[in-house]
């Protein structure tokens, strides 16, 4: 059964970082490809960052040059640094991923960049 848990979310000012966690079971993380997803209330879901099995790593527009995603093999572990937060950068983020037939999620971890 593949479990994914987020953790690390919270309440930082403008220009603060924070580093989000998603803990997985039931899979081996480097032989999947992962990602990191962020939603507001009343928004559709949208893709943070991608890191494929192969290494290679993908951003959307917002996340280059103030997000990292990375791979811990030895926790099992994704991790999403995120530094520079914008107020426009609160959501709830989730790890995520995919086989051809089926989507699985965390239960999100919620992040507030406010003042």
């Amino acid at each position: 059964q593949v479990q994914l848990v987020e953790s690390g979310g919270g309440l930082v000012p403008p220009g603060g970082s924070l580093r989000l966690s998603c803990a997985a079971s039931g899979i081996i993380v480097r032989h999947w490809d992962m990602g990191w997803y962020r939603q507001v209330a009343g928004k559709e879901r949208e893709e943070v960052a991608r890191l494929w099995m192969s290494g290679v790593r993908a951003y959307a527009d917002f996340a280059k040059g103030r997000f990292t995603i990375s791979r811990d093999n030895a926790e099992n572990t994704v991790h999403l640094q995120m530094d520079n937060l914008k107020p426009e950068d609160t959501a709830v983020y989730f790890c995520g991923t995919q086989t051809s037939t089926q989507n699985y999620w965390g239960q999100g971890t919620q992040v507030t960049v406010s003042s």
